[in-house]
């Protein structure tokens, strides 16, 4: 069985270690270590799990064969790059990095190593998306709302690439993975940080797709709706109440005219956390590719990074902010 850890045990990571130890509970792999810069953290979430508590990640390596890693963006390349020369194999919380070089960086250890390199966009696996996948053809125009109340997480990174980059690859991954993004156009505001934390995206695609994206963290209650069209067809679907539905025309109605004929998929009751833990180690064993490359991951952040590019644009032209510019 594979040795599994997870480095970084926050709110995140704490959930990381609660299904790697279920897992192991089942046979499924060796959890082996919880790992944090905070020996207290550390050690409280290895207490809870019966595992060994570790400070430091590199002494992991040898130990440990596929990691969990839910650390800080900013660190991400600075952990993944040893970890995946070593040959272990890294599911990375989402978004991959930084920035695109340190992304290629991470991708090119993983090439290099031929250790598997996934990237925690979890929405792939909420159930009710996983339901509508199959029903996807060639969507034209859509239109999304992520909104959550205010905590104290994330708040090293804009809403761009805390909440948004979630829809970002989504958009990406259902419009067709190999779609050239044409242009993006994107307004923000900083509310009760000096970063981004409400903003909007209007991205196009080569294709002719448009998506229109909503994204805030300063809202009053959560809210993961996305809506599109697709030739003949209107679909829905609300990722918190894991429902998904496909309306279409129906030539022969019940008044004998035309109507519409709507369709509430079956959606199976999975966590998606499990499902993507679970398909990370499978990659892992069976050595192949997981089903979120960071290829991509890289997508997903630079088209967030434009997103972010457009938002300092408006800016600067507007004069409406004083967003903080990253280096």
């Amino acid at each position: 069985m594979l040795r599994t850890a997870v480095i970084g045990t926050g709110s995140l990571g704490r959930q990381h270690a609660r299904v790697h130890a279920a897992l192991a509970a089942e046979g499924r792999a060796h959890f082996v270590a919880a790992c944090d810069v905070n020996e207290e953290t550390a050690r409280a979430v290895a207490a809870e799990r019966g595992v060994e508590p570790v400070c430091d990640w590199r002494a992991l390596v040898g130990r440990a064969d596929a990691v969990s890693l839910a650390v800080p963006t900013e660190t991400h390349a600075e952990i993944a790059i040893p970890l995946l020369e070593a040959g272990v194999h890294v599911l990375v919380e989402k978004p991959i990095s930084r920035t695109l070089a340190e992304a290629d960086g991470m991708i090119a250890a993983a090439r290099r190593s031929g250790a598997a390199l996934m990237v925690g966009h979890l929405e792939r696996f909420n159930p009710a998306l996983v339901a509508l996948r199959p029903h996807v053809r060639a969507p034209v125009y859509f239109e999304i709302h992520r909104v959550g109340e205010f905590t104290a997480r994330s708040l090293d990174i804009d809403v761009v690439l805390d909440l948004m980059i979630h829809d970002l690859d989504i958009v990406q991954w259902l419009v067709g993975e190999g779609t050239e993004v044409s242009d993006v156009r994107a307004v923000g505001i900083p509310v009760l940080t000096n970063l981004v934390d409400a903003a909007n995206a209007r991205v196009e695609f080569a294709s002719g797709a448009v998506a229109n994206i909503t994204a805030s963290r300063v809202g009053m209650e959560k809210i993961r709706k996305m809506r599109f069209f697709q030739p003949h067809d209107y679909v829905a679907v609300d990722y918190v109440t894991r429902y998904a539905a496909v309306s279409s025309l129906d030539p022969s109605g019940a008044s004998g005219r035309p109507g519409v004929a709507h369709r509430r998929l079956e959606v199976a009751d999975v966590e998606p956390l499990r499902a993507e833990i679970e398909s990370f180690l499978a990659a892992a064993e069976s050595k192949t590719a997981p089903p979120i490359t960071g290829g991509d991951g890289r997508r997903a952040l630079a088209l967030a990074l434009r997103a972010l590019a457009s938002i300092h644009e408006h800016d600067a032209r507007t004069g409406i902010n004083s967003l903080k510019r990253r280096a």
